[in-house]
């Protein structure tokens, strides 16, 4: 054999040997060729079985990535300033500074806006995965998860410096905790009643989300001993990151708060009939008329100094005790108008459309605009080639608008701040910190796509909300009828009860959690940011309360097609046999429910 033979036999065998992936390439070196086909096959398989969220997860991340490119290098809104500058202090909880701080070092505040738009995507990846694993098929999941992948609010305020992306995914992640385990568990509870505590130190209205957290375990865990040994840790475990924070400011600031409470002042007169209103002379003056209430509105009857509470003449020092004076005296003769108002804002989101109206804050502030949007005094633009100083430059914005806070839309270019560190003190001008980002730029076909899907129907529509919302309660009442009619045992007559207790659970975990959180900030007055976490609460406490209704219809069905329950001992009582421990596996639950 010549050597140009043996060369080409060694040749082929060695490629022979390679194609095979046969020991002369090494067991780790097969292994290693065959891994990225796998994974591949593995995702491919993945998405082939819950196709219709990866069209979802499509559509919400090309919509999130249009809003990062469109609005540059972010949306800054008036109260984005208490985070970014440290104005009005102590008038919101500060948590939202630690992302960041901790994201601007890496690209400015379009980092942090490109790190909320991940975080709307995973809620609605945990919404998805929670529902599967408490038995819901993938289409009813999937619906769940719409809302927050493709509302076009959700999207604004992710592009947005505000913390209410955040408040969001905390809520989000303190309930997919509690339910991830069909038992609730010691360690569950402590970790799901840290995270929402937490969310406390982002938005003051968390506080209250301890009051659905308790009700659930004392009516959700087996035995009464047990649930109040879970209530308490959770409840200690809640309150840990408020301590926490508090005695920070009380270090730092020298007040032992969250935030100064929020005032019903803006509420209660706006709901007034100052001309049936019995108060002495001196507290008529602050009294507004009815045009001023429907021009103003409760926030600036509170806030603003155009407000009659703050512009009528006075005696100097009197006016705190006479504005209580006016606010006990509404409290008193008219608390059924003041009930009335909160009532008629609370059903506003349940409105096939969204128009402004001058009662609420301008719906326009949450909506994309064709141009970037400002808020003189506070947000400003001027052209650079104005060569206007930066406070020379927000007083002129500010006398380009009515009313202080009104919105301004500019087509781009520098961005001057108006810090105020106390209401009605003044105004300091400065340019937007270059580590935030550079001028104001906008994309002008993206802003227009963008704010036409809004405001064609690119948001969850309040019927639909008003049907979760109603299924939800539906699903609650079922939770609880089927705890109570076996009160000696709860959580084995929620597992003989099977998929339906699960989800009937979920639904009033969900339900009363939305009921807590959209309500209490309508008590003081209603604006359409304080209605976003219904994307993230309703329609879960929707489908879950759906399901367990179909569920327990279909497993009562079942129950009366089986043969007469004397024919055996065993079967003469069936719920006093609790059945197998739900799988945990959230592919089984998946397919049983879809059989």
């Amino acid at each position: 054999m010549t050597a140009s033979q043996f060369a080409a036999r060694a040749g082929a065998v060695l490629r022979r040997r390679r194609q095979a992936g046969s020991p002369a390439d090494g067991p780790a070196e097969a292994a290693q060729a065959g891994a990225p086909r796998s994974r591949l096959g593995s995702t491919q398989a993945l998405l082939r079985r819950h196709w219709l969220l990866s069209i979802l997860l499509a559509a919400g991340l090309a919509l999130r990535v249009l809003a990062e490119v469109g609005y540059r290098p972010a949306l800054i809104y008036v109260d984005s300033l208490k985070y970014l500058y440290g104005a009005s202090p102590g008038s919101e909880p500060l948590g939202y500074k630690v992302p960041l701080k901790l994201l601007v070092p890496f690209g400015g505040l379009g980092a942090v806006t490109a790190v909320q738009h991940l975080l709307g995507l995973a809620v609605a990846v945990a919404l998805y995965a929670l529902l599967l694993r408490r038995g819901v098929n993938r289409w009813w999941a999937a619906l769940a998860a719409a809302p927050v992948l493709l509302d076009a609010y959700q999207l604004q305020m992710e592009q947005m410096i505000m913390p209410d992306t955040w408040f969001e995914a905390m809520i989000v992640a303190g309930l997919v905790v509690l339910l991830w385990r069909p038992q609730i568990t010691m360690r569950t509870a402590i970790v799901a009643g840290f995270i929402l505590g937490a969310s406390a130190t982002v938005r003051q209205v968390g506080e209250i989300l301890i009051i659905p957290l308790v009700l659930f375990l004392l009516v959700s865990v087996r035995d009464w001993m047990r649930a109040v040994r879970f209530s308490a840790a959770l409840a200690v475990a809640f309150a840990l990151p408020i301590l926490a924070y508090c005695s920070f400011s009380y270090a730092r600031y020298g007040h032992f708060w969250l935030a100064r409470s929020q005032a019903s002042t803006g509420r209660l007169v706006a709901a007034a009939d100052c001309a049936t209103l019995k108060i002495p002379a001196d507290v008529r003056p602050l009294c507004p008329t009815p045009a001023e209430q429907q021009a103003l509105g409760p926030d600036a009857l509170e806030k603003s100094g155009q407000s009659p509470l703050f512009s009528a003449p006075v005696p100097p020092g009197t006016r705190g005790k006479l504005i209580g004076e006016l606010k006990s005296a509404i409290e008193h003769q008219q608390p059924l108008r003041v009930a009335v108002s909160i009532l008629e804002d609370a059903v506003r989101l349940f409105a096939p459309t969204r128009q402004p109206t001058h009662w609420v804050t301008p719906i326009q502030r949450w909506q994309f605009q064709t141009s970037y949007p400002t808020y003189p005094p506070w947000i400003n633009i001027c052209p650079a080639s104005s060569k206007l100083s930066a406070q020379n430059c927000m007083v002129s914005q500010k006398a380009a608008v009515g009313q202080d806070g009104d919105q301004l839309l500019k087509p781009g270019g520098p961005i001057i701040v108006g810090v105020q560190r106390r209401a009605f003190g003044p105004f300091r001008a400065r340019p937007l910190d270059p580590s935030y980002g550079g001028s104001a730029l906008v994309n002008k076909p993206i802003a227009a796509f963008l704010h036409g899907y809004q405001l064609d129907g690119g948001y969850t529509p309040g019927p639909l909300l008003a049907v979760f919302a109603l299924a939800g309660l539906g699903g609650s009442i079922l939770a609880l009828r089927i705890l109570w009619r076996r009160r000696p045992a709860r959580s084995a007559a929620v597992t003989a009860t099977g998929t339906a207790g699960l989800q009937a659970l979920g639904c009033l975990l969900f339900s009363g959690t939305a009921a807590i959180v959209l309500f209490v900030p309508d008590i003081f007055e209603y604006s359409w940011r304080y209605e976003l976490p219904a994307v993230v609460t309703l329609p879960p406490a929707g489908v879950f309360g759906i399901c367990a209704l179909l569920s327990y219809r279909r497993a009562r069905n079942q129950a009366a097609s089986q043969p007469p329950a004397g024919a055996s001992a065993a079967s003469a009582e069936p719920s006093a046999q609790p059945s197998a421990r739900p799988s945990a596996k959230p592919s089984a639950q998946a397919e049983a429910a879809e059989s």
